[in-house]
């Protein structure tokens, strides 16, 4: 066996493959699922939103007005 073919297989290693239609992303059984879901989120979450033309401003209206409707139906609950 190469000193290659041992540091290969020593060596836990991620594999992309691309097909006519898809990536196939292979990470060892190790990795830590919760890091692996939030990276796919964030490519999500970047595919989305790649063609959008929102300004920021436009994204915090948008957050305050979510955070105030949230407010207004759920204050009773915490003040009496």
């Amino acid at each position: 066996m190469t000193i290659f073919a041992e540091v290969f297989i020593k060596i836990h290693i991620m594999v992309i493959e691309r097909t006519s239609n898809e990536l196939i992303i292979r990470i060892p059984s190790f990795v830590d699922f919760e890091r692996v879901q939030r990276i796919i989120d964030l490519l999500a979450y970047k595919e989305a939103t790649a063609k959008s033309e929102a300004k920021q401003e436009d994204i915090d209206k948008i957050v305050n007005d979510a955070k105030k409707g949230w407010w207004e139906k759920h204050r009773a609950q915490f003040i009496k």
